[in-house]
């Protein structure tokens, strides 16, 4: 997706822990996979809404 190698993971979670130190890092990570959960349900209802308003207008 991100196309990152593991040079660059590195220096992104080297980074993390610098920024919000070693303690915060897994709230955060719990944190932003909530988010995305909460996102991709969203984004699956309003499909799903979608979907039921074009079979209503099929007359």
């Amino acid at each position: 997706m991100f196309n990152l190698g593991w040079t660059e993971v590195v220096i992104v979670c080297v980074v993390a822990i610098l920024i919000f130190g070693p303690k915060k890092i897994p709230e955060l990570g719990s944190t932003f996979g909530k988010t995305l959960r909460s996102f991709k349900e969203g984004i699956t209802k309003s499909e799903e809404v979608e979907e039921g308003d074009d079979r209503d207008f099929d007359g």
